[in-house]
């Protein structure tokens, strides 16, 4: 896929296609200043990362109305989300600076008013219950889930890409976790997977030794 053929399957209005294009090239000019993403990949940032967190909305409901972004660094995918979904999302970056990026970016995509920016570690964020939950290169999964779980319901949606790690922790995390889990073919790699679960819960052995 090229960076052109990611831009165009967005197949978003034209307002929000402007705005993602400032956006990133707010995103290159402030990776000078912090690293946000490998500079590798600034060359297929659409790709790699824009259409890579959108792809992601093809697995949440339409009608969610809260989604819970672990971990959100560079804006991917919560501020991707933000941009094409219309439930409320809440991020948590316990970096400062990528935090002032986070809120600066959600002014320039018009979505200040509907994104919550945590600048906190995962574990300090009061338990509350969200419709999806989503992180991308944030931690293993046994550990995300661990640290998720209790933002989590029976009906909550998980989606995680995890590249081509995915099969390898997904078994990993089984002997401790439960739930409906499967794998989803990334449309950006074709050898990488995205986890989507629901009904995730620690297995009642796991719970008793806790």
């Amino acid at each position: 896929m090229t960076e052109e053929e990611a831009h165009a399957a967005l197949d978003v209005p034209r307002e929000t296609s402007r705005r993602l294009s400032a956006f990133a090239a707010l995103l290159r000019e402030e990776n000078d200043r912090q690293n946000l993403v490998s500079r590798g990949s600034l060359d297929r940032l659409w790709v790699r990362h824009i259409y890579d967190s959108a792809q992601l909305l093809r697995f949440a409901p339409s009608d969610a109305a809260t989604w819970l972004d672990f971990g959100s660094g560079a804006g991917f995918p919560g501020l991707i989300v933000a941009a094409l979904h219309p439930a409320r999302v809440t991020m948590i970056e316990s970096r400062k600076l990528r935090v002032d990026f986070l809120r600066r970016a959600a002014a320039l995509l018009g979505v200040i008013d509907k994104v919550e920016v945590l600048c906190v570690k995962a574990e300090a964020v009061p338990a509350a219950p969200f419709d999806v939950i989503s992180a991308r290169a944030f931690a293993p999964l046994d550990r995300l889930l661990a640290l998720a779980a209790r933002f989590s319901t029976s009906e909550t949606v998980w989606v995680l890409p995890k590249g081509r790690s995915a099969q390898t922790e997904l078994a990993q995390a089984r002997a401790s976790w439960q739930g409906d889990f499967r794998l989803e073919p990334s449309l950006t790699d074709a050898d990488a997977r995205i986890i989507v679960g629901r009904g995730v819960k620690r297995r009642a052995k796991e719970r008793s030794r806790r």
